[in-house]
């Protein structure tokens, strides 16, 4: 979300597969690589629970979602979380790499303690953005 180089300080070639599959999610570097070289910027809390929003290259955001709690967040989106995010728009969850049914006011978030929750949100035709 921060348009930074990426650096890793371990030996590679001892990396478990599940941390290898993340380092190597071209959904998640495309992110981090856009062209349009955007910083992220919190555009809302609830809770332990801050909301990210990165305009992208292609027109699409990039929306986090970090639960800096203890315990599992349960986040029912609402216009308030998804401020500047078009209101018809599909969108995909990077890390699980799967499209998201329905996305918009009244989707239902589940965030594991200190986890984060991506996504790419895509504008439909004829969206016009929240308020």
């Amino acid at each position: 979300m921060l348009s930074a180089p990426l650096i890793l300080g371990c030996d590679v070639t001892h990396l478990d597969p599940f941390t290898l599959g993340l380092l190597t999610n071209d959904e998640v570097l495309a992110v981090d690589q856009d062209e349009l070289g955007a910083q992220a910027v919190r555009v809302g809390t609830d809770g332990a629970v801050d909301f990210y929003l990165k305009p992208l290259a292609d027109g699409s955001f990039a929306f986090g979602a970090f639960n800096r709690g203890q315990s599992i967040a349960n986040v029912t989106l609402n216009k308030y979380h998804v401020m500047g995010l078009p209101l018809k728009a599909t969108a995909r969850d990077l890390w699980r790499q799967k499209d998201i049914e329905n996305f918009g006011g009244g989707t239902k978030l589940t965030i594991p303690a200190g986890g984060v929750v991506l996504l790419k949100v895509t504008p439909t035709a004829s969206s016009a953005k929240t308020p």
